[in-house]
Order: C-alpha cells, then structure tokens, then sequence
C-alpha cells in the first residue's frame, strides 16, 4: 500500500482527502471541532493551515485501545467501559499528532497547534462522523486511523481548510 504525502482536511466537508504523488487515493469522513475552525489555545476550535505530523503513537495497540495523556492506559474501548465514563473525549486506536507549520497562525505562541495537542484519532463507532463534534482535534473511525497510521509517515504534509471540495468529493479514487 503506498505512503501518502499530503491530507487535506476539509472543515466544510468533514472529510478527509489523502493525496500520494499527486493523485487522490483516500477520502474517509471525519468529525471536526464542534466550536468551529480556529486557532487560539482553550478555544476547542480546529486549527486551520498547514501543518506536519509530529508523531505517531499507539502502533501495536489494540483496535479501541484506549489513550490518555498519548500513554495506553491498559483498557480497551467497550460500551460498558464508555458508561462508566459518560462525557469523556475518548482517544482511541492511534494518534497522529500535528504540529503547525505557519509561525503566527498556528504555531507558537497562543496557536501552536502541537502545544494544544491536536491529533488524528480514532473515536469509539458510536459516534457519528461527518458532523463538528470534537473538542479540536480531527476524530476518525477506528478502522480509518488504523489504515491512516500505516500509510502516514513522520513528517506528512496536513492541510486542514474550511472550504468544501466538491471536485474531490466526487471524484473516482486512483
């Protein structure tokens, strides 16, 4: 399966575009900030721009593993162990952390993107995709993550943009 070097993250959409050598192979959908596309650090907003992947974390791990502070915390993700913790921002499966790239827009600073912890991850099935639900961060199927995370390298390009695209919505993937 081939390495992708660019994900575009459409905020209008709630879709993520992932690009290798130019051509479209991957759109999956995806749940935004429930706050909207923004940068500033406590807003709960999406960050806008380009950014790059940092880090990768939870290879190995168990599908619905269960992450917190980028440790697992030993759990697996299961409705009896979300009911013992309603309200909780779950991160599950994998983390591709991002770190912004645009000094002033977000990185450093009050906007620093990699500072406010802004990740790809899995969230649990349950949750719907294709709506602003998250607390900031890009929420993926755990089955989408875990094919992302092995197709992702350190180091990949990542624009998150309010615009919709409609050419690559409906466009046949390569």
């Amino acid at each position: 399966m081939q390495n992708l070097d660019l994900l575009h993250i459409s905020i209008a959409d709630q879709q993520l575009y992932g690009f290798a050598d130019g051509q479209l192979v991957l759109r999956v959908s995806v749940s935004t900030a429930l706050n909207g596309a923004g940068e500033t650090n406590g807003s709960n907003c999406t960050p806008r721009g380009l950014h790059q992947v940092r880090a990768r974390i939870g290879e190995g791990l168990p599908r619905g593993a269960v992450l917190r502070g980028r440790r697992w915390t030993g759990e697996v993700w299961n409705a009896e162990l979300h009911a013992q913790f309603p309200g909780r921002d779950w991160i599950l499966t994998r983390i591709l952390w991002l770190s912004g790239c645009e000094p002033g827009r977000n990185r450093l600073g009050k906007v620093d993107s990699f500072r406010r912890y802004i990740y790809l991850h899995g969230t649990p099935d349950t949750e719907p995709m294709g709506v602003p639900r998250s607390h900031g961060c890009i929420r993926l199927r755990n089955a989408d993550v875990l094919e992302l995370f092995e197709r992702v390298p350190v180091h990949c390009a990542v624009r998150i943009d309010e615009a919709p695209c409609p050419v690559w919505a409906a466009t046949q993937l390569s």
